[in-house]
């Protein structure tokens, strides 16, 4: 087993005790909701008459129903309505702080709680959701949950979990132009598959993401989990530091010394015992495009999709299933095809920084005839903060919809939705069947720079012909 890693010390730092199955109850420093998962883990205390045990531990918002259109209440969706009303009630009776629409706080919740300082190295996150993976980048460990564990950690601020081995996965090198952390983290996902994580915190480590800034840090994090991953981590830095430096609820004065010592103190130490270790040539990582139906089926922008023979035996049945739902075929060559719907956004890419490389490719030029193409910002503040650098009148002179925050057509649980066999550039994380609200719709995931350049030629291209 690891010893001496990041994730070993904070693990046995919040470590309340072992339960008799063997399980590790451990405490959870900062609990993160929205209003898809909690309604029902509210209901579960009102049923049980629990209270939340620490609300103050206990930071809500709303994303993923969030017209990104008009957001005027009542929501049109009715649904929404609901789960929103619940989110605001369940809040108020508890005394939970909540972000909501107007409040300039709200967005996506893995954009908010790193932009608000409530992110921090050496915590412990849980949240409702997959990719809370994401707060690793910070040198937090963090966990996506399901409703029942959501209700556990209200009532509890535990969780019972089985402690996971560690794999540093090492990438060093300088990325070339037109290759950004998305393509780092398909890349790695491509080479050791959708499952090759289970069982694993992945520390991410080497002089490639020692150059990347916390945003791009972040999107690496983010789709840990989609390589299989329980959690994804890079230990604190200085550029960790000076991101955290003064936001909202980041120490101040003395204490922030006094953080910065503990928050080295947790760092990996160099004689650290790890239980895998993979290593990776950044250099040589490509502008990378999904062509399937899981984020680990990714090519090269300039390469052709695999044929079976080509494929680990393990690996050609879903293949299979890839080549019909796509329309695609082994052996084509994925530049080249043609885009209906292309998208920015989300908790894995909506960020300031990806909606500034998206900027660069959209400026001076206009969206293909035919492709619908819109931006989400991740947040209220990354909203105000684009549109003070003029990014939103790029993006509409460019032919692009500009949008209000939220979770929109990364998993479609709003009005943003492809439309029967449509085929999306996403720059979101999950490429799964009817993952963007159809049923039969498709989606290539690729960085914001691809996305954009996907909106401007109406077909999948290389990035670094407009660069």
């Amino acid at each position: 087993m690891s010893k001496g890693t990041l994730f070993d010390k904070v693990w046995d730092l919040h470590t309340v005790g072992t339960l008799p199955s063997g399980l590790t109850q451990l405490f959870i420093g900062l609990h993160l909701i929205h209003e898809v998962t909690s309604p029902q883990a509210f209901a579960m205390l009102r049923e049980r008459n629990l209270k939340v045990l620490f609300p103050e531990r206990t930071v809500a918002t709303v994303d993923h129903i969030v017209p990104t259109e008009n957001q005027a209440r009542p929501f049109v969706d009715s649904l929404a309505e609901e789960m929103i009303q619940a989110l605001e009630n369940s809040c108020q009776e508890n005394k939970i702080t909540f972000y909501n629409i107007g409040s300039g706080n709200q967005g996506i919740v893995h954009v908010i709680a790193p932009e608000l300082g409530l992110t921090q190295p050496g915590m412990t996150i849980a949240c409702g959701d997959s990719h809370t993976s994401s707060h690793g980048a910070f040198g937090a460990i963090a966990f996506g949950i399901g409703t029942s564990q959501v209700r556990d950690v209200l009532a509890s601020q535990t969780l019972a979990l089985s402690k996971l081995k560690v794999r540093k996965i090492e990438v060093n090198g300088i990325l070339k132009p037109g290759v950004y952390a998305k393509d780092v983290i398909l890349h790695i996902i491509r080479t050791l598959g959708v499952k090759g994580g289970v069982g694993y915190a992945y520390e991410f480590a080497g002089t490639t993401f020692e150059q990347m800034n916390m945003e791009e840090r972040m999107t690496v994090c983010n789709m840990a989990i989609e390589g299989g991953a329980r959690c994804g981590y890079v230990n604190p830095d200085q550029v960790t530091y000076n991101y955290l430096k003064n936001r909202d609820f980041a120490p101040k004065g003395a204490d922030w010394d006094q953080a910065i010592t503990w928050w080295e103190s947790i760092r990996s130490a160099s004689d650290a015992e790890y239980d895998d270790v993979v290593v990776f040539n950044g250099a040589e990582i490509p502008p990378t495009v999904t062509w399937g139906i899981t984020p680990g089926q990714g090519i090269g922008v300039n390469q052709k999709i695999p044929t079976p023979d080509e494929l680990l035996e393990e690996d050609r049945f879903i293949a299979e299933e890839a080549y019909s739902y796509m329309d695609l075929f082994p052996g084509q060559p994925i530049q080249g095809t043609k885009i209906d719907v292309c998208f920015i956004g989300s908790c894995t890419n909506g960020r300031i920084s990806d909606l500034r490389e998206a900027a660069k490719i959209a400026k001076g030029r206009h969206v293909a005839e035919g492709v619908k193409a819109f931006v989400v910002p991740g947040s209220e503040r990354v909203k105000k903060e684009a549109e003070a650098e003029g990014l939103d009148k790029i993006f509409q002179e460019a032919g692009f919809e500009w949008r209000e925050p939220g979770c929109s057509m990364c998993l479609a649980m709003n009005p943003d939705k492809l439309q029967g066999r449509q085929i999306s550039a996403s720059s979101s994380n999950r490429n799964f069947k009817g993952r963007q609200g159809s049923s039969s719709g498709r989606t290539l995931l690729m960085s914001p720079a691809m996305v954009a350049t996907a909106a401007i030629k109406g077909e999948v291209s290389d990035v670094r012909d407009l660069l």
